[in-house]
């Protein structure tokens, strides 16, 4: 059987990927871009990858006709857009249409708990939208309403860890005490592979969530006794979203677009209505502390498979990642460095290493400083950090950079920069045929402001740089 899966870059969908592999199906992933798509060779052996764009209906034609199933796993939290929620509408519509046209048997969705308030946020909205868009189909449909999600990499679980993990004591806005029921990320991606062909499961929507109702209060000091940690908690009402938007952005490491929308969707209960599905498939869903120590668990093991931290910020970059990996060349600032290097694997694992917890490898409190900087301006910062301590693949962040070359057997990597900035950075690292290291900055100044902006940040530039790739070439 062969089954369409988008969304396959997203936190849930590279994680289901796996699973419907092992089930034996013959799966085909549907991307907006295939660089952003890094699976291990023996996973990509078994898959066919295509490019689509759900608001492109030519690049539908893209898609098999012999599709029997498919999984509508797309939506943006972090949408840069106030016209998300018609974007969102036109994919959905332009994805039900071709699925009528290939005749497909089932779709499968997975939307958010809806509340029972009569108003809602515009994302609890947009996906009851979609979901009622999906639902007209002339196919069979299976949808599936989750609550919070979480798990190592999710947006819930690393916006918790960042809280409790930085604040002793937690002076809090008024929705942390809002009711929810979260749900772990393996048993979202169990349902999401048991309704799949289940003829019994089809033409019905279900609500998913964990073994247990609490607020966010409740999920924060469960975190913390999980952890060891001892927190105090103070609410206050008075908080409006705005300032409770810009508490969530400064404290953790999500951006003001996401941590507006949380903030939105974070004012409603929302709280399975029925568990029937939970008795139809015999599944027996994990609690909430039980899911923060499998997180951990990846977390010490480094098998983060997925990670909302992945998903793009920059607006240019939303469209198509490999459209950036072509340097430009006019137009430009560059500061090329260059250095002549022995222990050739060695040095390549120092640049694989970059960032994160390892820093920036001279004046990293410069780098922080500017993460701060960043932040204010409305940025992603420095929290999001790294994946992986050493490996990288293109697509990730590092910090508030985007991978868009990590290729070892050509010695280079690239990064182009997410920080708020007048004008488009990129930073690369290479190591050419003659074992020389090449570490060049490349800026594309955007009017007066940019090109004032590079002229302030030379002198800075001059020692960070060179200090950066001599340690970069020191090892042992």
């Amino acid at each position: 059987m062969r089954v369409l899966l988008t969304g396959v870059t997203g936190y849930v969908g590279k994680r289901l990927l796996v699973v419907l592999i092992d089930m034996g199906f013959d799966v085909v992933c549907a991307v907006r871009d295939k660089r952003r798509l890094k699976v291990s060779v023996n996973i990509l052996n078994k898959i066919e990858i295509v490019e689509v764009d759900f608001l492109n209906n030519e690049s539908l034609k893209s898609i098999p006709s012999n599709i029997d199933a498919a999984y509508y796993l797309i939506h943006s939290m972090a949408s840069s857009t106030k016209k998300f929620s018609e974007l969102e509408s036109a994919c959905a519509r332009n994805f039900k249409d071709y699925m009528n046209e290939i005749q497909v048997k089932q779709v499968i969705y997975l939307s958010g708990l809806i509340t029972k308030q009569e108003d809602t946020s515009e994302h609890l909205a947009s996906r009851k939208n979609v979901e009622d868009i999906l639902l007209s189909g002339n196919y069979k449909s299976t949808v599936l309403r989750a609550g919070i999600i979480v798990g190592s990499g999710s947006a819930s679980f690393e916006i918790i860890r960042d809280i409790v993990e930085k604040l002793p004591i937690m002076v809090t806005p008024k929705w942390v005490l809002t009711k929810s029921q979260p749900i772990a990320i393996r048993d979202i991606v169990t349902y999401l592979s048991r309704v799949l062909f289940n003829e019994a499961c089809m033409n019905h929507s279900y609500d998913i969530g964990g073994p247990e109702v609490l607020t966010y209060k409740d999920m924060l000091l469960q975190y913390a006794d999980a952890r060891g940690l001892d927190r105090r908690i103070i609410t206050l009402p008075i908080m409006t979203p705005k300032v409770s938007s810009f508490w969530l952005y400064f404290i953790t490491s999500t951006s003001y677009r996401l941590a507006t929308n949380l903030v939105q969707s974070m004012k409603y209960e929302v709280v399975c209505q029925n568990t029937e599905l939970e008795k139809l498939l015999s599944i027996k869903p994990i609690s909430y502390r039980k899911a923060i120590e499998y997180a951990f668990l990846n977390i010490k093991q480094n098998m983060v498979t997925s990670s909302w931290k992945d998903s793009i910020h920059d607006e240019q970059l939303s469209h198509k990642l490999s459209e950036f990996i072509e340097v430009p060349a006019y137009g430009c600032y560059v500061d090329r460095k260059s250095i002549k290097v022995e222990q050739i694997e060695e040095v390549m694992n120092n640049i694989w290493s970059i960032g994160g917890e390892k820093g920036w490898y001279y004046a990293t409190w410069l780098w922080e400083l500017r993460g701060h900087f960043d932040k204010l301006l409305g940025g992603v910062g420095l929290g999001r950090g790294r994946k992986h301590p050493t490996q990288v693949f293109q697509g990730e962040s590092i910090d508030f950079w985007r991978v868009l070359v990590s290729n070892r057997e050509e010695r280079r990597l690239l990064l182009y920069a997410e920080m708020k900035l007048p004008g488009e950075a990129w930073m690369e690292f290479k190591i050419d045929k003659d074992d020389i290291l090449h570490q060049v900055a490349t800026f594309r100044p955007k009017g007066v402001l940019g090109r004032a902006y590079w002229g302030m940040t030379m002198p800075f530039h001059f020692f960070i740089f060179n200090g950066m790739i001599r340690n970069i070439a020191k090892v042992g």
